[in-house]
């Protein structure tokens, strides 16, 4: 550690760190991401999964490469006339030149008179922005010529894609302004300086621009493909970590040169001080995330192996080239707060000295508020509800939605999104006649053949993705998979979102254990002790807790969310979990440096007070740039975003600031238990000096 801090700081070779960098920045920038187009977020559920089965099996059928947009006309509720027919009529013959075989059925008109639907058969293109322009084309054809009133929508599968899409259109720019300008706004207040924030705004904006390109190969040699969502959650979470890394490493920079006159031996002992709580409080994450490698779901997965190389990169940058890059400025660098050496240290004043020395006094009290505050907020965890519809996971409504509403208004609700059953040909009319009498069915279609199965389109009584659709799903399987021969399967969007719902508890049920697992050890190994992981790790849970319930009551109350996505839970309480561990991390081992020559109840103390600032200022900034999320019109996005950011709040505010230290005030020296006590005469050598007792 001593040679690695000597090459990164000394005047000889910290500008080779700096260089090797630069070269392979460059390097990789030039090789880039190997991406050629954007990707839209998919479903990832795995193979043995009955809804996968059955789009593998459609795969064979003769319209495997084909998908539909279907278009809704309509004049606000009121009947389709005859001039409106003969428009629709018109723009289906139209619409011909861009449907898989130059071919559109005629539109199916509702019983009222009041809607038709015109389905346009297309080929399947990847290519999002291909997709988007298409859909731009259809929009345009379908809407041209129409009577004053009436208007087409396009919706269905091709309408969800384009929307879903079109959320992400620029979401990498978006984020990454928002994003900076957050992080320059807070480093501004932070180290009132006009220049200092710059240095460290660099080395993590090249970080997060690597990050992207890094976690994208890395997530290709595994076979995944990155979409918008995960790239947008890995640049939020890398300029959060990576600037809170730098933050503490600027913070104990500045205390160091307080006591050594030149800079490169100062910034040399701030690099062996706060570069391990750094590794420790990095290495945690990193595990965290990876814990999704054993995941059901491939976009579970993605994120884990993304955002695991992203803090990687995040932390290399912040212990290998942050020092180098800050030992090139004289202190001039800190203006107008030049650190002098002799000046006076934040160890023994300032509000949290004052603060911690309150809490000592009164650490029950303390502890007490603390638990009930934080089991207040908890309680709203108890009324949460979780599963989005796919009509329901916008902020602002997009015309897909509009057009499904309008179907089920006027056809029976489930004709947008059928049930499909795939089948064996020989006992097809088994099939058929079975379904048909499930309780829930519209009516039943025979489709496509090909070899020896064939294809069965199942319209359902209800809307798509709702408890009673579930129902119908549910006992279309039961029902189906006990026609002798038949070997049916039964998918289509309800089923798929029924498989994608399993599977996500799935892969909660065994992820949230594993993080709670890795965690735990990393602050035992970290800590030497048992008491104190306990303890730390309890507060992070409660916050958790403390933090879904607090934004429950804002989504049901104020922004009027329905439900929280399927994996909103999962991926919240992996982010603050693992984040908010970091702030006790930091926190927790300052303390144990400060009670070797302190004891504990003073050395909690002293690093509250020297590490009070940088850890609220850190996790301010973290909250915000998480909030972030919610500039994108998605409602997962947003709420991972409250949440995580009220959980950080949380956890900077009142859990380390507050709860923690009152915990290790009331268990003492057994909160190092089992590790070796903190010696009772280091703390009478203190007192002696002339320090507080404790």
């Amino acid at each position: 550690m001593r040679r690695l801090t000597t090459f990164l700081t000394a005047r000889r070779t910290s500008w080779i760190a700096l260089v090797l960098a630069l070269l392979f920045a460059g390097a990789v920038f030039a090789i880039g991401s190997g991406a050629t187009d954007e990707t839209a977020p998919g479903v990832g559920l795995p193979e043995t999964a009955e809804s996968a089965r059955v789009a593998a099996a459609q795969e064979t059928l003769p319209g495997a490469d084909t998908t539909s947009a279907l278009l809704v006309y309509s004049r606000g509720g009121e009947k389709l006339s005859d001039a409106d027919l003969e428009a629709i009529t018109a723009a289906v013959g139209d619409l011909s030149d861009l449907s898989t075989d130059g071919f559109v059925p005629p539109p199916t008109v509702s019983d009222d008179g009041t809607t038709a639907i015109v389905a346009v058969p297309l080929d399947v293109l990847s290519d999002v922005a291909a997709q988007a322009e298409r859909a731009d084309e259809i929009r345009s054809i379908a809407n041209t010529g129409l009577p004053s009133g009436l208007e087409a929508l396009l919706t269905g599968p091709e309408g969800f894609a384009v929307d879903v899409a079109a959320v992400f259109e620029g979401a990498d720019v978006t984020l990454l302004i928002v994003t900076a300008s957050v992080v320059i706004v807070l480093l501004l207040i932070t180290y009132r300086s006009p220049w200092l924030w710059l240095v460290p705004l660099i080395v993590v904006g090249t970080a997060d621009g690597l990050a992207r390109i890094v976690a994208t190969r890395v997530a290709a040699a595994a076979g995944i493909a990155l979409d918008a969502s995960v790239t947008g959650i890995l640049s939020v979470l890398v300029f959060g970590a990576g600037t809170n890394y730098a933050l503490l490493l600027i913070a104990r920079y500045r205390d160091e040169l307080r006591l050594e006159p030149d800079r490169r031996v100062a910034m040399a002992r701030a690099l062996r001080g706060a570069g391990p709580a750094i590794l420790a409080s990095g290495g945690t994450v990193v595990l965290a995330l990876l814990t999704l490698v054993f995941a059901q779901l491939e976009g579970n997965r993605a994120l884990g192996i993304a955002c695991a190389t992203g803090v990687v990169i995040a932390m290399a940058f912040a212990l290998l080239v942050l020092p180098a890059a800050l030992v090139l400025f004289g202190r001039g660098l800190f203006w107008p707060s030049v650190p002098k050496v002799g000046s006076e240290g934040s160890t023994e004043r300032g509000v949290w000295f004052r603060l911690g020395t309150l809490v000592s006094r009164k650490p029950v009290v303390v502890a007490i508020i603390g638990a009930l505050v934080l089991g207040g907020l908890a309680l709203g965890a108890t009324q949460v509800r979780v599963g989005l519809a796919q009509t329901e996971r916008f902020t602002t409504v997009p015309e897909a939605v509009i057009g499904q509403e309008r179907i089920a208004e006027a056809f029976p609700a489930g004709s947008g999104s059928p049930a499909v059953v795939i089948a064996n040909t020989d006992a097809v009319d088994d099939v058929v006649a079975a379904a048909e009498d499930v309780s829930g069915v519209d009516s039943v279609r025979v489709g496509e053949s090909a070899g020896d199965i064939t294809e069965i389109t199942v319209v359902l009584d209800s809307a798509a993705e709702t408890e009673e659709s579930f129902e119908t799903v549910r006992a279309l399987r039961e029902t189906l998979h006990e026609v002798p021969g038949a070997d049916a399967l039964v998918g289509g969007l309800d089923a798929q979102t029924l498989d994608v719902n399993a599977a996500q508890q799935a892969d909660q049920d065994l992820v949230i254990p594993l993080i709670l697992a890795l965690v735990f050890l990393v602050l035992v190994i970290l800590l030497r002790a048992l008491v104190a992981p306990v303890l730390l790790l309890a507060t992070v849970v409660a916050s958790f807790f403390a933090s879904l319930g607090a934004s429950w009551l804002l989504f049901s109350s104020v922004l009027g969310f329905p439900a929280l996505d399927t994996n909103v839970v999962l991926f919240s309480f992996l982010f603050l979990v693992a984040l908010g561990v970091d702030y006790n991390i930091f926190l927790v081992t300052r303390a144990r440096e400060e009670a070797l020559g302190h004891g504990t109840r003073r050395g909690m103390v002293r690093a509250l007070a020297a590490t009070g600032g940088v850890i609220t200022s850190a996790g301010i900034l973290l909250a915000a740039v998480f909030a972030v999320l919610g500039v994108l019109p998605l409602i997962t996005l947003t709420q991972i975003g409250i949440i995580v950011c009220i959980g950080v709040l949380l956890d900077t505010l009142l859990v380390r600031t507050l709860i923690v230290p009152s915990l290790a005030f009331l268990t003492g020296e057994r909160f190092w238990w089992p590790g070796r006590a903190i010696s009772v005469a280091a703390e009478v050598r203190t007192t002696g000096s002339g320090a507080q007792p404790k």
